[in-house]
């Protein structure tokens, strides 16, 4: 697989976004990870549980989008 890796003068291609977008969506999966396990009232419980899965759909979403840009790319190449 090769996810990102394209040539540096397509920094602000649509693929680059989607990068950039995992990316600030990875570190917001870490931060409702570590809530999760720091916090103690039950209602900041349920809060930061569907807060951990709502984040992990878009992640899980951004990487399908890759994921079909990647191959979409390479059926067709610039």
């Amino acid at each position: 697989m090769k996810l990102f890796k394209l040539q540096p003068s397509q920094e602000n291609t649509p693929y680059m976004i989607l990068k950039d977008d995992i990316e600030k969506t990875a570190s917001e999966l870490k931060a409702a990870y570590t809530n999760l396990q720091q916090v103690t009232e039950p209602e900041l419980i349920d809060y930061y549980i569907y807060q951990t899965k709502a984040v992990q759909t878009r992640y899980h979403y951004l990487l399908n989008c890759a994921k079909k840009l990647e191959d979409s790319y390479t059926k067709n190449p610039l």
